[in-house]
């Protein structure tokens, strides 16, 4: 039987360029400045002027400062901690732990919204709608211009296309746009709302714009919690990407008998491929073969002889 590791020059180094920073840091960074900055405002605002609009709304921002505070300090330990061999296959998955935290953060953001506005259908409250129209509008510019800062880019870190499309899927920055993604749109339905019940009388249209948001947020929560828990769970790679390793070794004569291919952080995945041949078959030369956008940055391969014994000559392990 013969072992071996490729890759992508990373067969010996486990930080996969987690040590750099990512260009989307910097921005999440901006974004929290800006979010907390409003957040103050809006609080002393609400504590001297005394609107509770204004307050409520400051402490709601609090909380998204809070969320994108964590992917700001997702980026920061990835980085400083790259090097620590106490993460066996880099510090990537920090990324993702952070997304999920703020999935988390977004699906009960998304159940508050909803008790809030059944609260409300149920026992209306008195509006200063001048007042409230000024805040949605306020949190709407800061939120709209976040959710440009922190739009997805899309961008191809192994090859332009190939199975899957492998892109970066990074978890933090995702789960960041969100909340601001979140924030813009509970701003946006508030104005709406309010400028219905203020010139149309209509004011059952605030809760019901609130339960509305509340769907829309829930369901951003439930598709992020979905991506992040399949990395750290360990979930098995999409079909396309197992079926490009398998024609990979099948292109070279051989067979693959296990095949283990997961994602280990932003941009790489790691690959353990047990193969049969009826030939000598080094590692390299299979390593070699595996599609490089694959984006399999960590690569264990064992290859097996079809008739019992190992690829080199030797008797194979018994059963």
């Amino acid at each position: 039987m013969i072992r071996g590791h490729g890759g992508t020059g990373l067969t010996h180094e486990h930080h996969f360029d987690q040590h750099l920073p990512k260009p989307a840091e910097a921005r999440t960074r901006w974004v929290v400045a800006m979010t907390a900055a409003t957040m103050v405002v809006e609080i002393a605002a609400g504590l001297v002027f005394g609107s509770m609009a204004l307050l409520a709304d400051g402490l709601h921002m609090a909380s998204h400062a809070a969320a994108l505070g964590l992917s700001a300090l997702a980026y920061a330990f990835a980085r400083r901690h790259a090097h620590d061999p106490g993460f066996s296959f880099g510090t990537g998955k920090v990324n993702s732990l952070a997304g999920f935290a703020s999935a988390v953060v977004l699906a009960l953001f998304a159940v508050l919204m909803g008790l809030e506005s059944v609260r409300r259908f149920l026992s209306p409250v008195a509006i200063a709608y001048d007042q409230a129209i000024a805040v949605a509008v306020l949190g709407l510019a800061v939120n709209g211009l976040s959710v440009l800062i922190l739009r997805e880019r899309h961008e191809h870190s192994h090859g332009a296309g190939g199975p899957d499309h492998h892109h970066d899927h990074d978890h933090a920055l995702r789960a960041a746009h969100l909340h601001v993604l979140a924030d813009a749109l509970t701003s946006l339905l508030a104005i709406v709302a309010l400028l219905a019940a203020k010139y149309l009388g209509a004011a059952w249209m605030d809760p019901v714009m609130g339960l509305v948001g509340g769907v829309l947020v829930a369901r951003w929560s439930w598709g992020l919690l979905d991506s992040t828990s399949r990395v750290l769970l360990d979930r098995q790679a999409p079909e396309p990407v197992l079926q490009a390793v398998q024609a990979a070794v099948e292109g070279l004569s051989a067979r693959v008998a296990d095949l283990h291919v997961w994602e280990i952080g932003p941009g790489y995945r790691a690959a353990i491929v047990a193969v049969e041949s009826g030939r000598p078959l080094a590692p390299a030369e299979l390593a070699a073969a595996i599609p490089p956008e694959l984006g399999i940055a960590h690569l264990s391969l064992e290859v097996r002889g079809t008739t019992g014994e190992c690829a080199d000559g030797r008797p194979g392990p018994s059963a």
